[in-house]
C-alpha cells in the first residue's frame, strides 16, 4: 500500500506512485508492454510459483496498471483494488466470484440496463436467482434473504432515478447473516461517497464516468479487502480475461489528479440547474439528491458529501414529447454515459434502459417521460439557456397542441 495522506485531494495526486522509482518521471509512465522477460529460468519460475515478486504478463499485472489500482484503493480507502475493461467487466467478474449455481442476490430496487442484463443471464444459465428491494427498513431486507442469499447489490444514487439507499442500514442487515455488500459507486464517485468506510465490503466503478471525466476511455474499477480481490485476480478476472490495458490506465490516472475540482463544478452547476427545472411549467417532476426537496436528501447529507452532477427529470406529456425536447437541443449532446466535461442527456427509457422489460422498468420508476442529464464543466448558464429554449418550445407545442383541441369541442 502507497502512502497515504490527510486530504483527499493530495491523495488523488500523489497516492500510488513514487517518481523516485522510476528515474524521477514526474508522471506515472506507460508500460505499453505485453509481456515481460525474465533473468533466468529459474526466476521466471519462482514468478510463476509465487515465490517471487515481479511482472510476468500484462494480463497478470503491469505497473501502470499498479499504479492506478493502488491509487483507487487509497481513494476509496480500501485495501487492494482492480482494474478492468469496463465497468461491466468489474461487476461480472465480482458476481461471479460471490456466486455459484443456485444462489440468490438481493439488488436494490433499480440498476443500470446491463447490470440487470447480466442478472437475467445468471439466472438464465446458471439459476442465480435475484430479487429487488427498497431497502428502506431493515426488515425489507430480511424478508427477501435466504440461505441462498450470496451477496447484497446496490446502487447509490440508483440509475436514473437518483433514489438514494442508506448504506449503513443495508450493511448492518447483511453482517447479521455474513453476507457481503457490493455497492456500485460510479454516481458518486469515492470524492463523494466511500461505502467502505459506511461498512460495505466491495465497491465498483464504472472509472469511464466521473474517474476518467473526460469521455476518452473505457474502464472499471473495484475496491475491497486484499484476500478477496487477490482470489478474483487469479480466478475470474484472470480467467475471464476483462483487464484493462496500460494506456487506459494511464488515462484513468490522469483523471483522478482533477477528480476533486471536477466534482465540485459539476455539483455547482448540477445545483442550480435542478433549481431552474423545478421552476418550468414543461418538467413535472425533479429527481436530485442534492435538493432539499428530495425525499433522501437527509440521508445524502448522512453518506454523501454532495449531491453530484446527474439529474432526473419526468416531462409532460408522452414519450414523444420527452424526446422531442432532446431534439431540440442545440449544443447539449444527446448521448448515454455521464461524468464528461460535456453535459450529457438521454431517455433513459429507449437508451440506457432499453433492455429492461416494461414492466420491470415502470417497477423501478423509469417512466417514457424520464430523462437523465449528466451536467457538465460548461457555464451554468450556457446550459441553462439551452435547456431553456428547448423546455419553451415544448410548452409552446403543448400549448398550441391543447387550444386546437379546445377549439375542435367548441366547433
Amino acid at each position: 500500500m502507497s502512502k497515504t495522506y490527510r486530504h483527499f485531494e493530495t491523495s488523488a495526486i500523489h497516492a500510488g506512485y513514487d517518481a523516485k522509482t522510476m528515474d524521477g518521471s514526474l508522471t506515472t509512465p506507460i508500460f505499453q508492454t505485453s509481456t515481460f522477460t525474465f533473468e533466468s529460468a529459474e526466476q521466471g519460475e519462482r514468478r510463476f510459483a509465487g515465490e517471487e515478486d515481479g511482472y510476468i504478463y500484462s494480463r497478470l499485472g503491469n505497473p501502470t496498471v499498479a499504479a492506478l489500482e493502488e491509487k483507487i484503493a487509497a481513494l476509496e480507502n480500501g485495501e487492494r483494488g482492480l482494474a478492468f475493461a469496463s465497468g461491466m467487466a468489474a461487476v461480472s467478474a465480482i458476481l461471479i466470484a460471490l456466486t455459484k449455481a443456485n444462489d440468490h442476490i438481493l439488488c436494490s430496487s433499480g440498476l443500470y440496463g446491463c447490470t440487470f442484463g447480466l442478472l437475467t443471464m445468471l439466472e438464465d444459465k446458471y439459476n442465480i436467482r435475484h430479487d429487488f428491494s427498497e431497502m428502506e427498513t431493515k426488515e425489507d431486507i430480511r424478508s427477501l434473504i435466504n440461505d441462498k442469499t450470496a451477496c447484497i447489490y446496490v446502487e447509490t444514487p440508483i440509475n436514473p432515478t437518483m433514489k438514494l439507499v442508506d448504506l449503513r442500514l443495508v450493511a448492518e442487515v447483511a453482517k447479521e447473516y455474513g453476507i457481503p455488500v457490493v455497492v456500485d459507486n460510479t454516481f458518486s464517485s469515492p470524492y463523494l461517497q466511500r461505502p467502505l468506510e459506511l461498512g460495505c465490503d466491495v465497491v465498483i466503478h464504472s472509472a469511464t464516468k466521473y474517474i476518467g471525466g473526460h469521455g476518452d476511455v473505457i474502464a472499471g474499477l473495484a475496491v475491497g479487502q486484499k484476500d478477496f480481490l487477490d482470489q478474483v485476480a487469479m480466478t475470474t478476472q484472470k480467467d475471464i480475461g476483462g483487464i484493462i490495458g496500460p494506456m487506459d490506465a494511464w488515462l484513468l490516472l490522469r483523471g483522478l489528479k482533477t477528480l476533486p475540482v471536477r466534482l465540485e463544478r459539476h455539483c455547482d452547476n448540477a445545483e442550480k440547474i435542478a433549481a431552474h427545472l423545478k421552476a418550468h411549467p414543461a418538467v413535472k417532476h425533479v429527481y436530485y439528491p442534492g435538493d432539499a426537496d428530495h425525499p433522501d436528501y437527509a440521508l445524502m447529507q448522512q453518506q454523501m458529501k454532495r449531491g453530484g452532477g446527474v439529474i432526473a427529470f419526468e416531462m409532460e406529456g408522452t414519450k414523444k414529447d420527452a424526446q422531442s425536447l432532446l431534439n431540440q437541443l442545440q449544443f447539449l449532446k444527446i448521448a448515454v454515459s455521464l461524468g464528461d466535461a460535456e453535459t450529457l442527456i438521454e431517455h433513459p427509457a429507449t437508451m440506457t434502459h432499453a433492455a429492461v422489460p416494461e414492466k420491470n422498468r415502470l417497477e423501478m420508476g423509469i417512466t417514457d417521460q424520464l430523462i437523465r442529464l449528466s451536467v457538465g464543466l460548461e457555464a451554468w448558464e450556457d446550459i441553462w439557456e439551452d435547456l431553456q429554449q428547448a423546455l419553451d418550445w415544448c410548452s409552446s407545442k403543448s400549448h398550441n397542441k391543447t387550444m386546437t383541441e379546445t377549439e375542435k369541442l367548441v366547433r
